[in-house]
């Protein structure tokens, strides 16, 4: 898979072969245009497609576990009508989840984050403003944005978050430093089910159970009614199929913790 730093030193190596060629040669200009060009929607894809691990390492899936295990994800939380749903769920199917939680969710609905940790389900951080311009922060902002989160879980619950879900799965080299000097463990995902889209339930559903199999990291979103029929229909499907949903650290085996 491409990488950035070896897609630059790519870039740059063929930049001057071109313009040492073109001191002998005479050589199309057009191939200084199609060259950064190329660059750009390299390095585009590269940030927007978190499985590209592109930027930095995110874990994606676990294909080698033993056990017939997923991990089912959520992220945007907590919400304070569709979380408490989502909980009852995951309870009525003896099931774990992993909540990557959005700092100001956090500071408004306490409680129902508290009963996330209670329940045994793992939380991660998933910045604290979820902003918009997210891919456009500097690293000072990304890093601050990280902390205040972290923060708030410490005091709160006792917990130093090590897990982090990139906010809409935008990477960068500014996030990958904040990344670093924070100490976290980037979780991506290898289904997506687009359940915030205009896709309807049987869709989303579709999409998500089409070619599901062991140790798939599946990304949901605790924030509709939508996702909350489509979380059900999931762990009905999982029920059926002898296959169980289990928390990221206990499928890649790593501490969510501090």
């Amino acid at each position: 898979m491409l990488k950035y730093k070896t897609v630059n030193i790519i870039t740059v190596i063929i930049l001057l072969v071109f313009l040492i060629a073109s001191y002998f040669y005479k050589l199309s200009l057009w191939l200084l245009i199609i060259l950064p060009t190329v660059w750009f929607l390299v390095t585009l894809f590269g940030s927007f497609l978190i499985k590209w691990n592109y930027h930095f390492k995110s874990l994606l899936s676990n294909k080698s576990v033993k056990k017939n295990v997923v991990a089912i994800t959520f992220d945007d939380g907590p919400h304070p009508e569709f979380t408490p749903k989502a909980l009852k769920l995951l309870k009525k199917y003896n099931a774990k989840a992993t909540f990557f939680c959005v700092g100001k969710h956090i500071e408004a609905n306490p409680n129902i984050f508290n009963d996330i940790i209670e329940q045994g389900h793992t939380v991660g951080n998933h910045t604290y403003s979820h902003h918009n311009n997210f891919g456009f922060f500097k690293t000072k902002q990304v890093i601050e944005e990280l902390q205040k989160t972290n923060a708030l879980v410490k005091n709160s619950m006792g917990l130093n978050m090590r897990l982090y879900r990139p906010a809409f799965g935008v990477t960068n080299p500014r996030i990958k430093k904040a990344v670093k000097a924070t100490k976290m463990q980037s979780i991506g995902w290898s289904v997506r089910s687009l359940d915030t889209t205009f896709r309807t339930q049987e869709n989303i559903f579709n999409r998500t159970t089409k070619n599901l199999s062991k140790g798939d990291v599946i990304l949901l979103h605790d924030t509709s009614l939508k996702s909350i029929a489509v979380l059900e229909r999931l762990l009905l499907f999982l029920q059926e199929h002898n296959m169980e949903s289990v928390t990221v650290d206990s499928l890649f085996n790593i501490e969510p913790y501090a």
